[in-house]
């Protein structure tokens, strides 16, 4: 917050593009650290930070915005400039009434002035604190999916990936999936699977549901020998626990298309595709619509 302050300090209407791309040279980030993005993919890490920097900056006083999208430093702000802090956090914005306004729990939500101390602790925003829990809530799923798959039966294993499969779009159908596997007696499936509803293309499968035993390269170099013995040129490879160095490196040397899908892997998927998971609660985040505002 005190970088951005002091780029205000010139008393001159600053937007927030170009208060970013000030502050990005200030601190000499790498186009790599610029680019660096919120685990939802939908704002640049930087940004959201020098976007609540703004955010708590207005909230106390030492910013105003005159009109849409523009900002300035206000005679408060300069005080505060003045007093040469070596640095401004929320501690030092509480001295303001319209900041404290700002961050006071209501009476059903005391837990949140918590939450804000945690913030201010983290240096982290309400949108990576709220997405940092989300990646926790769903490592854990993860984890809880990879015990119940490895604690199922061979047979529910072998379906699970076949309908996996087809909720990513392969296989056309659970019924035509279905007819092109064939049962093996190793605790997986070894088939075939239509790469589209057409069938233009086939991809072989082999599964091994295995608890914490790696998946080594000569187990790959059997499956590409398989590969062969069909005249497939493409296949998944996937297990509940996980691949070993050698055996990642191998199917990088080779030019038949495998893909490799460890547990941790197979477990995300299942969450992202709705398989054995279910919806329990859901958050809508809205934000102003400026253009509502607008002249």
């Amino acid at each position: 917050m005190l970088p951005l302050l002091a780029f205000t300090g010139d008393n001159n209407e600053h937007s927030l593009r170009e208060t970013i791309e000030h502050l990005a040279n200030h601190f000499n980030l790498t186009p790599e650290e610029r680019q660096e993005m919120l685990t939802s993919g939908t704002q640049a890490i930087f940004d959201n930070r020098v976007s609540w920097a703004k955010t708590h900056l207005l909230k106390a006083g030492l910013l105003e915005s005159p009109r849409r999208s523009i900002f300035k430093i206000t005679l408060r702000g300069q005080q505060i400039l003045g007093q040469n802090h070596e640095n401004i956090n929320m501690n030092l914005l509480k001295q303001f009434p319209e900041y404290l306004e700002f961050i006071r729990p209501s009476n059903d939500h005391e837990e949140r002035e918590t939450a804000i101390e945690q913030i201010d602790n983290s240096l982290a925003t309400p949108e990576e604190v709220l997405e940092s829990s989300y990646q926790k809530i769903r490592r854990t799923l993860a984890q809880e999916l990879l015990l119940k798959i490895k604690a199922s039966p061979p047979a529910f294993f072998e379906r699970l990936v076949v309908e996996l499969l087809v909720k990513m779009g392969y296989g056309g159908s659970i019924k035509d999936a279905g007819k092109a596997t064939r049962v093996t007696n190793d605790e997986g499936i070894d088939g075939i699977i239509k790469e589209d509803k057409l069938g233009l293309d086939f991809i072989y499968i082999q599964a091994k549901r295995w608890d914490n035993q790696a998946v080594g390269r000569p187990d790959i170099q059997s499956f590409v020998g398989a590969l062969d013995g069909q005249r497939a040129n493409k296949g998944i490879f996937i297990t509940t626990s996980r691949f070993s160095d050698t055996a990642i490196e191998y199917v990088r040397t080779i030019t038949k298309k495998v893909i490799l899908i460890d547990g941790e892997q197979l477990a995300n998927f299942m969450i992202d595709y709705g398989l054995g998971v279910s919806t329990f609660a859901t958050y809508e985040l809205k934000k102003i619509d400026n253009d509502y505002f607008g002249e």
